[in-house]
């Protein structure tokens, strides 16, 4: 690990990278970018692919000198906690990105995972339904989407609930008074979501899109 950063992103157009450029521009650190738009069939490049440096090749990727991490919220958590001390000391004097305060860290860290593991969980559930149901079947997907629809309600109305009560706190953001990891993460999860339309039907969520 270098001793100063030297931070690559490699970011995939209309990604989760988005996450990770939001977070280093909260914290002021200078990174390089190493972008790519997606091929006209929506994937990455093959080329830019190879460029990555992980077995996967996935976007978002971050390299720190010889570190380097891939996952959002794994990048997240170690750009807090496990690179260099400075890192909040120096930077996040202001902003507060990740609470110092024991429950409301811990309810920044739900928040940090639970935008992939239930809503782009619950979400990508009816997209890839959409992509792969077969030609045959497509009569069935209104049925199959509305099924699948409830799990992203109820993920929306948690969601929506907590920015009410954070309202009535006189607070505007997820955790606490100001901006956390938690929207960080959570603001591609719920864009996505709604661009897409995904389990959104027949509802509202007011508060939602007003944070948004």
């Amino acid at each position: 690990m270098s001793t100063q950063p030297n931070i690559t992103v490699y970011f995939l157009g209309a990604s989760r990278a988005i996450r990770i450029s939001f977070l280093l521009e909260e914290l002021g650190l200078p990174y390089k970018l190493a972008y790519s738009n997606r091929a006209t069939n929506g994937v990455a490049p093959i080329e830019f692919k190879e460029k990555i440096p992980t077995p996967l090749g996935k976007s978002p990727t971050i390299k720190d000198g010889d570190l380097v991490v891939q996952e959002s919220g794994a990048i997240i958590q170690y750009s807090l906690e496990t690179s260099y001390s400075y890192l909040i000391d120096t930077y996040d004097t202001k902003s507060n990105l990740l609470p110092s305060n024991i429950p409301l860290r811990c309810q920044t860290y739900e928040w940090l995972h639970a935008a992939e593991g239930t809503f782009m969980l619950h979400a990508l559930a009816i997209l890839y339904a959409r992509w792969k149901i077969p030609e045959a079947a497509k009569n069935h997907l209104p049925e199959m989407e509305s099924a699948l629809s409830g799990n992203v309600h109820n993920d929306l109305n948690w969601l929506e609930n907590t920015l009410k009560r954070q309202k009535e706190s006189g607070h505007q953001y997820i955790v606490g008074d100001g901006l956390t990891v938690a929207d960080v993460m959570m603001q591609f999860s719920i864009d996505f979501i709604f661009t897409r339309g995904l389990g959104t039907k027949g509802n509202d969520w007011p508060e939602v899109k007003a944070w948004l």
